[in-house]
């Protein structure tokens, strides 16, 4: 005897949050959250809000429903945004990087379901029934060209009132393919999946504070080394691995895996500086370091290998990987380090020993990746001992080193995602600003 349809639903919504219980890194989670919740409704669109503080901090903000005080000082930014229809003409290609931000006011659809707690189904945008406070912004709609009609919106609430953030899906679609309203079935499945993967949005957000906080540390030794620095770093390594990912046909579930990692690893590809002494670390000036001092600087990479062992999970793995081998180069020269040398050897304030240098294959994927999102990073802004390149003349140097110090098949990928590459860079810079 076949199970009737919504049981067959229930059980994909079951299936579906057990996996999501084992994503460790909170971008990645919202980006499936909110893909997992469209396949849930059938919905062609939708986006992903986060709580954020309007003066950029390094933990993650949070709020308490119901008391629209306490979002004073908040708003609500797009962190993920995902329309089939406005999709790249290529399959699998991502759609262009969003950045929008709202005020957390029950003016807004979003802002209205942070602040009351409520779930708020509309079967027509563009007229909602009754005199409500919140009203449909059609901005977006009329810049991209798309037609927004029926949304559900509804928020991320944890089992103690912490607001988390915001769900929205866009219009729901029947098996022909019309757009329809969202069904109360629809509701309540999202419902359930929504209040079961707050639970498991709540662990990231432990680990992710937990890394933010080393960052914060590692910040305050080396100033220049800035919390954004780390989080671009981090995103674009995503993307490059994404990108690499569908270039070589990797099946869903380890590129899903792999990512999860990748995205709370690359943030600790510095940590090492934090046993490097202010004298060398804050020595200004180009050509600043003499020999000896940068063969102590290069120690960087295996005090931070230190700090990840002995690893206790995947997550220590690859952040020691990372850590220790993204300054590698790519053809075996000895540009790169440390090479194959015993990190757990080295003596913090010791000059690095010369090692036989790691080539092609031989160097971790993971540090692959985030040697070419580092050093584009590096490039394109400024520090103390050097001007910001420009974007572009960026992009060529990573595009010359290409089978020199990077990865060709990277590089590729690298130079494939370019536009969201610089929409994800304008979108710090109009967070710092």
């Amino acid at each position: 005897m076949k199970k009737p349809l919504n049981a067959i639903k229930l059980q994909k919504v079951f299936e579906t949050e057990k996996l999501l219980n084992e994503i460790r890194d909170t971008d990645v989670l919202l980006e499936r959250i909110l893909t997992e919740a469209r396949a849930i409704a059938n919905a062609d669109a939708g986006s992903i809000y986060v709580i954020e503080d309007k003066q950029p901090s390094s933990v993650p903000a949070i709020a308490y429903a119901d008391e629209e005080h306490a979002y004073k000082n908040k708003l609500l930014r797009i962190k993920y945004a995902q329309n089939d229809s406005l999709k790249p003409s290529r399959p699998d290609a991502k759609s262009p990087y969003v950045y929008f931000t709202v005020p957390i006011t029950k003016t807004s659809i979003a802002g209205y379901c942070a602040c009351t707690g409520t779930i708020l189904n509309i079967p027509d945008a563009y007229n909602i029934e009754g005199d409500t406070q919140y009203k449909f912004n059609s901005s977006t709609d009329i810049s991209t060209g798309y037609k927004t009609v029926s949304m559900l919106t509804l928020p991320l609430i944890t089992s103690s009132g912490q607001t988390l953030g915001v769900l929205q899906v866009i219009n729901a679609k029947d098996a022909d393919g019309s757009v329809i309203a969202f069904s109360t079935e629809s509701v309540e499945f999202i419902k359930q999946f929504a209040s079961s993967v707050t639970q498991a949005l709540e662990h990231t957000y432990l680990t992710s504070n937990m890394i933010k906080r080393m960052q914060r540390m590692a910040e305050f030794r080396d100033p220049k080394e800035t919390g954004t620095h780390v989080e671009r770093v981090s995103d674009f390594s995503l993307e490059i691995y994404d990108q690499w990912a569908l270039n070589h046909k990797v099946a869903k579930e380890e590129k899903m895996k792999f990512r999860d990692i990748l995205k709370i690893a690359a943030k600790c590809h510095d940590l090492g500086k934090v046993g490097i002494s202010d004298v060398i670390l804050k020595k200004p000036g180009p050509g600043r370091f003499t020999d000896e001092e940068r063969a102590i600087m290069m120690g960087h990479t295996c005090i931070g290998a230190q700090l990840f062992t002995e690893p206790e999970s995947e997550i220590d793995i690859m952040a020691r990987d990372v850590a220790l081998h993204h300054h590698e180069w790519w053809d075996g020269s000895e540009k790169g380090y440390p090479g194959r040398i015993n990190y757990m050897e080295y003596e913090i304030g010791q000059p690095i020993k010369k090692c036989q240098p790691l080539k092609g294959g031989d160097i971790p994927l993971s540090a692959r990746i985030v040697a070419i999102a580092d050093v584009f990073d590096a490039l394109s802004h400024s520090r103390v001992y050097k001007e910001a390149w420009s974007i572009d003349d960026a992009f060529m140097e990573i595009q010359s080193l290409s089978g020199k110090q990077f990865d060709p098949a990277l590089v590729l990928a690298f130079l494939e995602v370019k536009e969201r590459i610089i929409s994800i860079n304008a979108a710090y810079e109009r967070m710092e600003k």
